[in-house]
């Protein structure tokens, strides 16, 4: 909903309002949050709220560190779980420097160029995501374990899946704030979960999916339980993804919509242009060592590969003659900026239809019973943080997109990361002090 900032100091009086939490992501897209005084609001809108970068990885050095926080009147929403009386709002918020001008590391601000980018080339993103997350139960500290929820399947139901009051919950505290999940369901592991979101605009999706993560942690917290975001949580089963689904408009026509049977030319370009880029984008898509050991196991994606039914490879191109056809990327994880993410995988698009990539032949085949011979025809995704980064220091097409102190930044924490993780004597307690209780 749009609401001007007279009409959000309205609804702050009308209802109660005590406190409004400004919330950003940093680079990684770790959510981030200072809460105010609601009488302040007038004063923020006006001239920002000031705070010191320095204190969070990868935005600013010590020598530059003050960013002021605007916030954003479309993004007001109440939080469901917060008291009724005396009651608390959100914003997500513009991050800039002193002078007024834009924060490089700001991942809306990047999403919002790619879509006017889009918008000047004739083209609509609207986005879609499918998440998955683990939920475990907490000993009698309150502090979380590695006791999954349940033991159920996929699409199990109650009470072998008992998810499915805690999914119920987190869907209605959604809605609450104006998202509406589109449908929610056991996941293969023990303890996972799945929710799916309808297709919005590319912005209000990052911002859902920033929102649904928050909305998740809070939810399971309430209901005494430990919800984790962390690729691979449980070594020998599923792990967990983002998986994101893109729709295009070109004015009123779904370029994704099939023709006569296949993909419209322009169509096959966007396809090509995500598979030729999508290894570069990889470090954007999935930022920890433990997102590496989600690929190539039980269904997950290990190959740059196509396909329009087969649901183990890394996109697939459903042929459905519906209004909202997409394609769905499988690869990425939770541990993304989802701005940062979305806005490379429209580029992407874009850079196929510019480039006239050509759309490799799909792969029809059972990746886990298909011949040696045939897949050895196929380029892997990045199998390791450290080959991640070694692709996108090279990548000529994350160099043109991303601001180039960002990506710099963002590549020395990761190499950062890398050497603290190869010091690690005991790896996967490393992860699970690093990610398990943090993600």
């Amino acid at each position: 909903m749009k609401y001007t900032e007279k009409e959000v100091l309205q609804f702050v009086e009308e209802n109660d309002v005590k406190f409004v939490k400004l919330m950003f992501c940093d680079i990684f897209g770790s959510l981030k949050t200072i809460s105010v005084i609601a009488g302040e609001l007038q004063k923020i809108f006006r001239e920002g709220l000031i705070f010191d970068a320095s204190k969070l990885g990868g935005f600013l050095n010590v020598t530059a560190s003050d960013l002021r926080l605007f916030p954003d009147p479309d993004t007001l929403a109440l939080l469901p779980w917060r008291p009724q009386h005396g009651r608390v709002v959100r914003f997500f918020c513009h991050l800039k420097y002193p002078d007024g001008t834009a924060f490089e590391g700001d991942g809306r601000f990047f999403l919002k160029t790619a879509i006017a980018y889009a918008k000047g080339k004739g083209y609509n993103f609207q986005i879609g995501t499918s998440c998955e997350f683990y939920c475990f139960e907490k000993d009698e500290a309150d502090m979380p374990t590695k006791r999954p929820h349940d033991y159920a399947g996929y699409c199990d139901a109650a009470p072998v899946d008992r998810g499915e009051n805690l999914r119920r919950d987190i869907c209605l505290t959604l809605e609450q704030m104006d998202i509406f999940p589109e449908s929610s369901r056991h996941e293969t592991g023990p303890g996972q979960n799945e929710i799916d979101f309808q297709y919005s605009n590319a912005l209000k999706a990052a911002d859902n999916l920033v929102t649904f993560k928050n909305v998740v942690k809070s939810v399971a917290d309430r209901n005494g339980l430990y919800a984790t975001f962390m690729p691979k949580p449980i070594v020998d089963n599923c792990g967990s993804g983002l998986h994101i689904m893109l729709m295009c408009m070109k004015g009123t026509e779904n370029v994704f919509r099939p023709q006569l049977g296949g993909l419209s030319k322009e169509a096959e370009r966007m396809i090509a242009g995500i598979l030729k880029n999508v290894g570069d984008m990889t470090l954007f898509l999935n930022t920890t060592t433990n997102s590496y050991k989600r690929f190539g196991s039980l269904l997950a994606p290990k190959y740059i590969s196509w396909s329009h039914e087969n649901y183990a490879q890394l996109l697939r191109a459903p042929l459905a003659d519906t209004d909202e056809n997409g394609i769905i990327l499988r690869s990425a994880d939770n541990t993304c900026n989802p701005y940062f993410a979305m806005g490379l995988l429209i580029y992407a698009c874009i850079d196929g239809v510019i480039n006239k990539e050509d759309l490799p032949k799909p792969f029809n085949f059972n990746i886990g019973s298909a011949d040696e011979s045939e897949l050895a025809k196929l380029e892997t995704l990045p199998q390791s943080l450290e080959e991640a980064v070694g692709r996108a220091e090279k990548s000529e097409f994350l160099a043109d997109r991303l601001p180039e102190h960002m990506l710099e930044r963002f590549i020395a924490m990761e190499k950062e990361l890398i050497i603290e993780y190869e010091r690690a004597a005991d790896k996967e307690q490393f992860e699970t002090a690093r990610y398990f209780y943090h993600l």
